[in-house]
């Protein structure tokens, strides 16, 4: 029968083994509620980065469609001329919010869409072809910082779900079996141990009692022996 190597069969060892295996069967039972609970995240998640994706393909077609547009009213060197004006560019802060102890992160972007006057080019001498580039390309980089913090946190929750299942995997078919071997191992050392230690207090029993009926018989034999020479 395996058991968990360098274990020695004692009530000792047989207790510390069962207090183990109780706190194996809980950290396992709460594992596999987090990794549960992670899939069910791991879904949401999933299918708002599947809208993401589709709204920020479409967001890049129409920049495109406009840039392309406003390149062949204004043409390439206007359009230089427009990008480089940039005044104000956007700011993005990171921070991190927790699901079922995964850490992922959260972006927050400011002045990425901006009103007509903050972009720094002046609106008279160019048309809104370039206006319309420009909000096409506003809404698609809130896009691409969407899109970035959803899918850095599916890959988070993809990796804590990995190794929550690997934990869960190792405690359901390695280390809760093991430990049922052994206790079971040690159980029935100990029960093994416990006969034989009753029977030889029976055979020690026996042989007092033979002993004490031999010195009885002897000591009968003497005082008959001593009465007769009396006699």
């Amino acid at each position: 029968m395996p058991v968990i190597p360098g274990t020695k069969p004692t009530r000792a060892v047989l207790i510390a083994l069962k207090k183990r295996m109780k706190v194996a069967q809980t950290g396992h039972s709460l594992l596999k509620m987090k990794r549960d609970g992670l899939m069910i995240e791991f879904f949401e998640v999933l299918n708002k980065a599947k809208t993401v994706r589709k709204e920020l393909v479409e967001a890049l077609v129409i920049a495109e469609q406009r840039l392309q547009m406003a390149m062949a009213i204004e043409g390439t060197v206007a359009i230089g001329s427009v990008a480089y004006s940039l005044q104000k560019e956007p700011t993005i802060q990171l921070e991190s919010r927790n699901i079922m102890g995964v850490v992922v992160p959260k972006i927050e972007a400011e002045a990425v869409q901006k009103k007509m006057y903050e972009r720094g080019y002046g609106v008279i001498g160019t048309s809104a072809a370039i206006d319309e580039a420009a909000d096409a390309y506003e809404v698609l980089l809130d896009k691409i910082i969407l899109a970035a913090e959803v899918e850095t946190a599916m890959i988070r929750l993809v990796e804590d779900i990995d190794s929550t299942k690997r934990r869960v995997n190792a405690l359901e078919f390695k280390v809760v079996p093991d430990l049922k071997l052994t206790i079971k191992f040690i159980s029935m050392a100990l029960e093994e141990m416990e006969r034989d230690n009753l029977v030889k207090m029976k055979m020690l029993k026996r042989k007092s009692e033979r002993k004490a009926a031999a010195e009885l018989a002897k000591k009968e034999a003497e005082i008959a022996a001593a009465a007769m020479a009396d006699a």
